[in-house]
């Protein structure tokens, strides 16, 4: 937060508040403080799931602050601020991919004001995920959209090099 303040102070590196983004994997009290502060930052939330088993398979730090607590910081945020939040959700093939999981998504976000940016996967070497087949990256986007949440599909980048995200940092625990 006083990192924020710094890049946005005239004095400091003077960036507007609004282009800057805040990415949490959902630390839960750090979300109630942004809200009572009213930054004007972007909130971006690691969502990846919209159960608790799948999210902390996934995510460890659900274990600690599961889906309800998180998705009620999440509204009390948008309440707060009467900003909409970006929920960042990986696609891995046969985990996280059918239109079930779209279906439960649908359920989780309904009524909140939300963009869900959905991220194609990157293979990582030994790693537990694969990317979801276009076709299914597709479907799900479309059932999101065609539900009422908005969704967009990020575009791959640094994949070929292995400098997408995640692939990075496995290559420095190998070292």
């Amino acid at each position: 937060m006083e990192s924020i303040k710094i890049l946005n102070n005239p004095k400091g590196l003077n960036i507007g508040a609004r282009h800057i983004s805040i990415s949490t994997s959902g630390l839960v009290p750090k979300i109630y403080e942004m809200a009572d502060k009213q930054m004007q930052c972007t909130l971006s939330v690691s969502l990846h799931s919209s159960n608790n088993k799948t999210r902390s398979a996934m995510m460890p730090v659900n274990n600690s602050y599961p889906i309800e607590e998180l998705i009620k910081a999440c509204k009390y945020y948008i309440e707060k601020t009467n900003k909409r939040i970006s929920f960042e959700y990986a696609l891995a093939k046969d985990n996280n991919d059918n239109l079930e999981d779209a279906r439960e998504l649908v359920k989780l976000l309904k009524g909140m004001l939300a963009h869900v940016n959905l991220i194609p996967i990157n293979k990582i070497e030994d790693g537990k995920y694969t990317k979801s087949t276009n076709e299914n990256i597709i479907k799900f986007r479309d059932y999101l959209n065609d539900n009422g949440i908005v969704a967009t599909i990020r575009r791959e980048l640094g994949s070929d090099i292995s400098a997408a995200c995640g692939q990075l940092r496995k290559q420095n625990l190998k070292k």
